[in-house]
């Protein structure tokens, strides 16, 4: 048996963070927990769900309790853009228009919806967001830097062969699709971008690609951002896919968690 604080402390260190990211955290927490609800997407109905067939415990891996300081996960574009030789300055200027533009949906989303319910049916909720991210990213870079080292001539669509790969891709119903590039396009350096709370926006997009990134590989990206970075002419994007990456992220967290004898169900879109 585990808490939910022990749960969230397990997921961040799998995810080799020290602290808790505020796109996740315990809506209503929760002691002597044997059976963990998780998916994607989890809400009031799950909760109910839950309840009705026995869980202890309901994971989401999307956040439902929208914390006003959750656009500072953003900033981690900041340290990875550094680590790519851009001045730290220069990144924070291009991320603040970003942050900016998803600031309005934030402010009037309802923040306390599920956790509600959660409360008045006194079942643990909690949100693993970043960490599972995290996990997602490193784990797909490292399977790709190991595919393609010493493969200059490594073109996209070796990259979505080789992602496909993957259990979480190659059994996913919508597999990994070339958005910005064709084919034949030469990768260059392939960088795997998962985490960071949602897609960056094209001028984030852009600092990657002038940092020396050849191929970004995202989990997803609005068609606006593809059209702008097209216009851009500057590198391309894979796009792995949605519920299969945070998949991988999602699937390594249970394992864990199985490990200490916590019974684990997954539903909501999490690919197995």
């Amino acid at each position: 048996m585990m808490n939910t604080q022990q749960l969230m402390d397990s997921a961040l260190a799998l995810a080799g963070l020290k602290e808790m990211p505020q796109d996740s955290g315990i809506s209503h927490p929760g002691e002597n927990i044997k059976k963990v609800l998780m998916g994607v997407d989890m809400d009031t109905p799950e909760l109910l769900l839950a309840r009705e067939l026995g869980y202890d415990c309901v994971v989401t891996h999307h956040p439902r309790n929208t914390n006003i300081d959750m656009l500072k996960v953003m900033d981690a574009h900041i340290l990875k853009l550094e680590a790519l030789g851009l001045p730290r300055n220069r990144a924070q200027k291009l991320l603040a228009e970003r942050k900016d533009e998803l600031s309005y949906g934030q402010h009037v989303s309802n923040s306390r919806r599920s956790e509600s319910a959660a409360k008045l049916l006194n079942m643990p909720f909690m949100s693993i967001h970043t960490p599972a991210d995290v996990i997602s990213e490193a784990r797909v870079q490292s399977f790709l830097d190991e595919k393609f080292a010493d493969k200059p001539d490594t073109k996209l669509d070796d990259i979505v062969k080789a992602i496909e790969e993957i259990d979480e891709y190659k059994n996913s119903a919508r597999k990994p699709v070339i958005r910005v590039g064709g084919k034949d396009s030469y990768a260059g350096k392939i960088y795997v971008l998962m985490s960071g709370l949602t897609g960056p926006g094209p001028e984030i997009t852009k600092a990657y690609f002038e940092a020396g990134v050849g191929t970004l590989i995202l989990m997803h990206i609005p068609e606006k951002d593809v059209k702008a970075v097209k216009e851009q002419k500057t590198g391309n994007v894979i796009v792995a896919g949605h519920m299969s990456s945070d998949s991988v992220g999602l699937n390594a967290i249970a394992k864990k968690w199985a490990e200490s004898g916590i019974e684990v169900t997954m539903m909501s879109g999490i690919v197995s």
